[in-house]
């Protein structure tokens, strides 16, 4: 099958890139405004690359006139994007495979849904961690036991950026959905597909650099930390980016076969078992949610990671040196 793929020089396209040639699929045409992707030397050498977007539209549609056509467009572009680039996607002909999340926005998930049905094509999402090995054993585990049992749930994510995140799409609230959204998206959606309906939803600290808070679900008390800030990693050893969950205080090991599990997402969405737009309502919705709470601070069941001290936003830094 042919592929097209929009955000070639980001961050994550090597990961789809390397699905689409390990599934023997073939990467034709790309697309990002900026040109440091050499890494397609690496997968797709003779795929075709441009920095324009219109000139990017124009070679395609030069592709249908000679009857090539593209079966799937993969999007990796910042998240304000996405909706716009799967309508394009829809418009060529094409299926889309795009990044989490999807839209930041719950009302733009109806107005995709309802493309997918005017013209015949889908959208997959890549919620990758649900092909985890021990998420899939937590899920069974939790399935197995008591309908009636709830457990007390500790969600740290830690993944150190530095200061060209604030200067980047991520680091405005507008264009990524800020930490909360950026980061915690696919954990948001495995918490709600292991653990049922959400009951509760506390926000407690939402800043430039970390957001915590206390969800309730059918099946768990949960209380959740996620942050950019280097300096909270565990000192034990070195790592560059620090994941752990513990059920009932039992630590559940997830940290590793992160890398692959792009290529197991591509597998499923090729044999017809892809993740689709109803797949994710869930998380788009609770992640616009606690975007939008206003923060209660340290009150309640917070997470013992969120009374650390907080770093200073570093163009704050630059200001006061300036001045």
């Amino acid at each position: 099958m042919n592929f097209g793929l929009i955000g070639a020089a980001g961050y994550i396209a090597p990961r789809h890139m390397k699905a689409v040639k390990e599934t023997n699929n073939d990467l034709i045409v790309s697309f990002d405004k900026n040109d440091s992707v050499g890494v397609l030397d690496s997968y797709f050498p003779k795929a075709n690359f441009f920095t324009e977007f219109e000139q990017f539209d124009r070679h395609i549609e030069k592709l249908k006139n000679n009857d090539i056509k593209l079966d799937f467009v993969s999007i990796c572009s910042p998240n304000q994007f996405h909706d716009a680039h799967i309508r394009s996607a829809f418009r060529w002909g094409a299926n889309a495979i795009c990044e989490k999340p999807v839209v930041l926005n719950p009302w733009n998930l109806d107005n995709l849904i309802n493309m997918e049905k005017e013209m015949n094509k889908k959208v997959y999402n890549i919620l990758q961690l649900r092909y985890h090995p021990s998420i899939i054993k937590l899920k069974e585990k939790i399935e197995s036991e008591s309908k009636n049992k709830k457990y007390d749930v500790d969600l740290t994510y830690i993944t150190p950026r530095g200061n060209w995140y604030y200067s980047s799409w991520k680091g405005d609230i507008n264009k990524s959905g800020g930490i909360a959204t950026n980061i915690g998206i696919h954990f948001f959606d495995v918490l709600q597909w292991i653990f049922g309906d959400l009951k509760d939803n506390i926000v407690n600290l939402h800043t430039h650099d970390r957001a915590s808070g206390y969800l309730e679900f059918s099946k768990a008390r949960v209380r959740w930390f996620l942050s950019i800030d280097k300096n909270l990693l565990p000192k034990i050893k070195e790592i560059n980016a620090y994941r752990s969950i513990k059920l009932n205080g039992e630590e559940i090991e997830f940290s590793n076969v992160f890398h692959d599990l792009h290529t197991k997402s591509y597998q499923e969405i090729l044999n017809g078992n892809g993740y689709s737009l109803k797949d994710c309502i869930n998380s788009i919705e609770l992640a616009y949610k606690i975007r939008n709470l206003k923060p209660v601070g340290l009150k309640g069941n917070y997470h013992p990671l969120s009374n650390k001290p907080l770093t200073t936003h570093p163009f704050k830094i630059n200001q006061n040196n300036e001045n």
